[in-house]
């Protein structure tokens, strides 16, 4: 059973907000300005991060776009967006981070492939739709199965698009079923967006969202919807987005010795300011992100001024400057966390904010330790250096 195939229009470009830097024309990527990033806590649709890894689709006529659902499951069906619009809707805040996100500073330390992004290739959102749970019970896979009476053990999502890496193919990943199964997990089919419909550059007119996940498993333009024994073979789960260590470059590569990427670690940005840049002498507040995947929350952020021999603590917070605890019931366990400090400069200096989660995990010292071939995850300390003047 097939899901929607077209065909698309794959030529118009949607309009873009001229603030964000382009890393990448075609296919389209870009992220916002660092302090723009930082001034909503709900990231605006225009500021969003950008990723793609095609030319984007666009699916015009909704009356006959429907998601198939097969594989290994008794009862394989095809829904409509009205379908899936008449189950229960659940409202999910989320960040979608990149797993590129900081890989223009890892490439100053050794040349490493793939889009250059600053350290905005994330943003929050409130996502709207039905839960994947909820989707599946309807094709006979109950809540908390971990493997179909077939031997499903996978869910994979197919996209419309079509990728150079796929030979022209759709963009495909897989999550574990039992992650799908769970409703804790908040996995979603979304069709909103901040409580607007999707927009193109999002996945109109139907994504998936897996919290806590490396943004590359969040599907967009949704077309199927396999229930599948192995891991899905698709290019970007198999032979990209895996973490290698340091030791191995393109000339010794062996793909198929590391899993695919799910859970991001634990990572904090400064925003407030550039890598480099020029500040006031005296009193500077310092503003940024941190977050980590698998719903870990944030219990630390330390900042550093004097290039880390000694650290204070900032405050945390997720709306309205209220004190962030990641165990409080209000608080959003797939979101970022927003930090803030008020340091003393009083002359040039070396700033560095490093984040520690609910896990007691903690960022990395140094990029050479964890450099790998394609640039993923750099989550060491962000180091910002500043000239401080009258």
């Amino acid at each position: 059973m097939e899901g929607l195939r077209g065909p698309f229009d794959y030529s118009e470009e949607p309009p873009r907000h001229p603030c964000l830097r382009i890393n990448a024309k075609e296919p389209f990527n870009a992220e916002p300005p660092r302090a723009t990033l930082i001034s909503s806590y709900v990231t605006p649709v225009d500021f969003f991060l950008k990723r793609n890894h095609g030319p984007i689709p666009v699916v015009d006529d909704i009356n006959s776009y429907y998601v198939s659902i097969g594989g290994l499951v008794e009862k394989p069906m095809q829904m409509s967006l009205a379908d899936i619009k008449k189950l229960p809707k659940y409202d999910v805040t989320a960040t979608l981070q990149c797993a590129g996100n900081r890989r223009t500073a890892m490439s100053k330390t050794r040349t490493v492939r793939g889009v250059g992004w600053d350290v905005c290739a994330l943003g929050n959102a409130i996502w709207g739709g039905a839960k994947l749970s909820d989707v599946l019970e309807l094709v006979g896979v109950l809540k908390h199965t971990a493997i179909t009476s077939l031997g499903g053990k996978h869910v994979e999502f197919i996209s419309v698009d079509k990728c150079p890496e796929e030979n022209g193919g759709p963009y495909k990943a897989s999550i574990p079923l039992v992650q799908a199964t769970n409703p804790a997990a908040d996995v979603l089919l979304a069709y909103e967006m901040n409580g607007e419909v999707l927009e193109r550059d999002h996945g109109y007119p139907l994504r998936v969202i897996v919290p806590g996940v490396i943004g590359a498993r969040s599907v967009k333009w949704l077309d199927r919807i396999n229930i599948i024994e192995e891991e899905c073979q698709g290019f970007f789960m198999q032979k990209d987005y895996k973490m290698f260590p340091p030791t191995v470059d393109w000339d010794n590569i062996d793909w198929s010795t590391r899993k695919p990427q799910m859970d991001f670690p634990v990572q904090c940005a400064i925003c407030s300011l550039e890598d480099v840049d020029i500040v006031k002498r005296g009193e500077v507040t310092l503003g940024g992100y941190a977050l980590s995947g698998g719903g870990r929350g944030i219990e630390r952020v330390d900042i550093s001024v004097d290039g880390g021999k000694t650290w204070v603590e900032a405050f945390r917070y997720q709306k309205s400057n209220v004190p962030y605890i990641s165990t409080d019931i209000s608080s959003d366990k797939w979101a970022w966390v927003f930090f803030k400090a008020v340091v003393d400069i009083p002359g040039d200096a070396e700033i560095i904010a490093k984040a520690v989660d609910s896990s007691a995990n903690v960022q990395p010292e140094k990029v050479e330790l964890i450099w790998n071939l394609r640039g993923i995850l750099n989550t060491s300390w962000h180091c910002v250096c500043v000239q401080a003047v009258p």
